[in-house]
């Protein structure tokens, strides 16, 4: 789940890292007032989740009340990537002397946190990755030890330049993996970690993505969620205990099981089909969620056909069944199904589509051939 910069910038100032003065607006009247604060000299950030803000105008000085109106409005009024900015961050300006950049993520291949820094921070970060990747520097953190003060003053040596400079750096590596690891975060991220004249370190810019799959454990942070990072077929299918993500293709998949889910999704492929989504009916199935499955399936016209591929466990086929028999009355549905029931009661389920007339696979591959030739 990822989070508006304002949003973690709290998260920064709950942990003691320090941030610009700042206040979020979702009108130009609203900007104005943030802005008073400042005497009316500040920087309006659009917020939105998508990279690249700055270069497409979505971060501006204004100065002046007029200015800091028209500006807000301007922002206010533009799409980055297709995504409409309903906020903006009235930010006060800081003085910078010298710029940085400091991360912390997982490193799933070593099964470790890798604390990432350079002394080159801001906007072209991953151009510099690449074209200088010797300016990029990386410290791996095993989690049962944590943050070796050691390690990460060798490692910032010759990049944050003073006793005084090295310790606030480090505090803030503390501060970083403590919100890490606390708020169950796969990637925190300053960018640009600033100088200031006067020797302070200040997150300009933060970045905090949470593991989605932690969130039960923190509601509070479940409450942050926002509806512009996901489609609303998406957000639908959360609320029916679907598991889905939306694709480009013309085979639409209901299956049981994420991993199942994937290797469907793998074989159509391989047999030259292109699904049109992910969605994973999850281990213990209703014929209501086979319904709201379908209902979502149905708003989608690309698709051609739809696969229905359940390796019953805790998975009843008698329940799937019965729900593809409801949604094809409910929805009247036209489109060719193909339908492979295999496992707990599928005898049962075998039934309750023949007496509806629906034909069933015993075996997958014959399934994605069919499903494959419908969607052509």
């Amino acid at each position: 789940m990822k989070l508006y910069e304002y949003q973690a910038k709290n998260l920064f100032r709950e942990y003691g890292i320090k941030v610009p003065e700042e206040e979020i607006a979702d009108s130009p009247d609203k900007a104005v007032e943030a802005a008073k604060k400042f005497n009316y000299r500040a920087i309006i950030k659009a917020q939105v989740l998508v990279g690249g803000r700055e270069k497409a105008g979505g971060v501006r000085l204004a100065e002046g009340k007029q200015n800091v109106r028209a500006t807000a409005s301007e922002i206010l009024s533009m799409s980055i990537k297709s995504v409409l900015v309903r906020r903006v961050l009235v930010s006060e300006i800081v003085d910078i002397e010298r710029e940085y950049y400091l991360s912390l993520t997982i490193d799933r291949s070593k099964r470790n946190i890798v604390l990432i820094v350079s002394a080159e921070g801001g906007v072209d970060i991953e151009k510099l990755a690449h074209s200088t990747p010797e300016k990029i520097h990386t410290l791996l953190i095993e989690p049962p030890v944590g943050v070796f003060e050691e390690k990460v003053h060798a490692l910032f040596h010759g990049i944050f330049q003073g006793a005084g400079l090295l310790k606030k750096a480090t505090n803030i590596v503390h501060s970083l993996y403590s919100l890490l690891s606390q708020k169950d975060c796969s990637l925190v991220e300053i960018n640009p970690l600033v100088l200031t004249p006067s020797g302070d370190l200040v997150a300009l810019d933060a970045k905090v993505i949470i593991d989605d799959n932690a969130l039960f454990k923190h509601p509070d942070l479940e409450t942050l969620r926002n509806s512009e990072e996901y489609k609303s077929d998406e957000l639908e299918a959360k609320e029916y205990g679907l598991s889905f993500v939306g694709l480009d293709g013309t085979i639409g998949c209901i299956v049981n099981g994420a991993g199942l889910a994937m290797a469907t999704m793998d074989i159509i492929k391989l047999f030259g089909g292109e699904p049109a989504n992910f969605l994973d009916v999850g281990g213990s199935s209703s014929p209501e969620k086979v319904m709201h499955a379908f209902h979502i399936l149905t708003r989608n016209k690309k698709i051609n056909a739809v696969l229905i591929n359940i390796f019953g466990g805790i998975t009843r086929c008698d329940d799937i069944a019965r729900g593809i028999v409801q949604a094809k009355e409910s929805f009247g549905l036209k489109l060719p199904l193909v339908i492979r029931l295999i496992g707990t009661n599928e005898k049962e389920g075998r039934k309750i589509l023949e007496g509806a007339g629906i034909s069933m696979h015993e075996d997958l591959v014959s399934a994605v051939e069919e499903v494959v030739q419908f969607s052509e």
